[in-house]
């Protein structure tokens, strides 16, 4: 299994390194974010991670939606269920809930069609930042806090029409966008396609604080520093 590399596990316990969340974050999702650089004080495991450790153990239901309920440190120990339900949570060894999963339907259990649809949801989601919410900022004439840029990954749901799935991918089909105060929230519409036909539909929701006005210069020097991150682990060594 090709998530094997990136965490330790026994039957119903999960540990997650820095070096392993950002190993992931870099060669899966494409997502530079420093905030998953081992060495950050903020550092978190990926909420991908998560979602692609879910697919792994339980596959695919015609129905799941994801709801984040906290960032996980390095090396904290995630209980993930033997025999889940519809409903189950991914929690920590004093209960503190960091992943909440409602499915339904039938599942697909299929290694390769799981391991398609989690290398590409998890590259589409790790283009959030700037591919696509840089664009979204300056058409609103709004921006995230340069100083500490914060951007919370909310949730997401799929939703499959079939589970005859050989190598499903997705495709961005448009978003929403909503302002309340120094909050705002995105949704990023989702196709599921495999084969060249469309095989079901997805969302996937970001908040966005301690918005302000749009600043293209702080927002130019948001972008180089992203950029900066990601050229300082593609260097030769």
């Amino acid at each position: 299994m090709f998530l094997d590399q990136f965490h330790s596990s026994n039957a119903t316990q999960v540990n997650i390194s820095a070096e392993q969340g950002s190993s992931f974050a870099k060669t899966i999702s494409n997502d530079f974010n420093p905030i998953h650089d081992p060495g950050s004080k903020r550092f978190c495991v990926p909420g991908d991670l998560l979602f692609a450790l879910v697919l792994g153990r339980y596959g695919i239901s015609e129905k799941m939606s994801f709801n984040f309920a906290g960032m996980v440190s390095a090396d904290t120990e995630l209980s993930f269920p033997e025999s889940p339900g519809d409903h189950f949570k991914i929690v920590d060894g004093r209960e503190k809930s960091y992943l909440e999963v409602s499915r339904s339907g039938q599942v697909a259990n299929d290694a390769a069609a799981i391991e398609s649809l989690t290398k590409n949801y998890v590259y589409f989601s790790g283009q959030n930042f700037p591919h696509f919410l840089v664009p979204i900022m300056a058409e609103n004439n709004i921006m995230i806090n340069p100083q500490r840029p914060l951007v919370i990954y909310d949730s997401m749901s799929l939703q499959f029409d079939t589970l005859d799935l050989q190598a499903p991918t997705v495709e961005f089909a448009g978003h929403s966008f909503s302002v309340e105060g120094k909050r705002g929230e995105v949704q990023f519409d989702l196709r599921l396609m495999d084969r060249g036909v469309q095989v079901g539909s997805g969302l996937k929701t970001l908040i966005l604080s301690g918005l302000r006005e749009y600043q293209q210069e702080a927002v130019d020097t948001m972008v180089s520093d992203y950029q900066a991150s990601k050229d300082r682990y593609l260097e030769p060594a």
